[in-house]
């Protein structure tokens, strides 16, 4: 299951987007093989311009938002958050954010890990000194809030997804057994014309074995044996033809219903 194959990625978004304003906290949103799903909210300079601006940087920050959960320290040194997003206990993706510290940083660890990147160390430092300064606590309950919200929208659109696909399924359904019950009740009727002409050609055999006398006594019992199955035959297909009628009353109630439950 793709999160995008059944979610309005705009909504998704404009959700990211809108914590990420009242928060000052990045965001995004990736599928459960680390590809991104939505655009970064609020990323700081430090992290896109620079540490994932490097091919080495962009493989740890990859490799970070793949394998990390809940609040963690990032290999660059700031904190993150990361949530997973949950659809029937499958999951489907995750919401990752933070990009903050929790104090003043070390400044001269932080050029060294400029260095490791290849990295000049006094831009990075620079871009560090931008970088939003937030306690533990409102770090932990602003990425728990996100995932809460991300959480109940995704299970909602997913919802909604699937009431839609299986209404299509019963539409399909539905014209396919109306379809089926034109061509027994068309067919029974075809029979029961075939009952009809049996039953004449059996009055008919009877009239002409009466006609020849003794020489076609034989004849009379086979002409009275057509007879007795014509009439079994029809008696049959009466039964038949009901039985559709019946169904196609059902069906026609049902799609009256549904299309009224569909357009409320």
């Amino acid at each position: 299951m793709k999160i995008k194959d059944f979610m309005d990625l705009g909504k998704l978004q404009s959700i990211q987007d809108q914590f990420s304003d009242a928060t000052g906290l990045a965001v995004i949103i990736v599928d459960t093989e680390g590809n991104y799903v939505t655009r970064g909210s609020n990323f700081t300079d430090f992290c896109m311009k620079y540490t994932r601006g490097t091919e080495e940087g962009m493989r740890r920050c990859k490799q970070c938002d793949y394998e990390s959960t809940g609040t963690y320290l990032c290999h660059a040194g700031l904190v993150d958050f990361s949530a997973d997003i949950l659809v029937e206990g499958e999951k489907v993706g995750a919401v990752i954010g933070g990009q903050v510290l929790t104090k003043e940083p070390d400044e001269e660890k932080f050029r060294q890990i400029a260095e490791s990147l290849g990295i000049n160390p006094e831009d990075y430092i620079r871009a560090l000194r931008k970088v939003p300064v937030r306690t533990d606590k409102a770090i932990r309950a602003a990425g728990g809030l996100l995932a809460d919200v991300i959480n109940q929208s995704v299970n909602l659109e997913y919802m909604r997804y699937r009431n839609d696909r299986r209404l299509n399924t019963f539409d399909t359904e539905l014209e396919n057994a109306t379809k089926t019950v034109d061509v027994i009740y068309q067919k029974t009727r075809e029979l029961d014309g075939i009952a009809t002409k049996q039953n004449i050609l059996s009055l008919n055999a009877s009239i002409e074995s009466a006609r020849a006398g003794v020489a076609g006594a034989g004849f009379a019992v086979v002409a009275k044996q057509m007879g007795d199955l014509a009439s079994q035959s029809a008696g049959i297909y009466k039964e038949i033809s009901e039985s559709a009628q019946q169904i196609k009353r059902s069906v026609e109630v049902l799609n009256g219903k549904y299309e009224i439950e569909k357009n409320k």
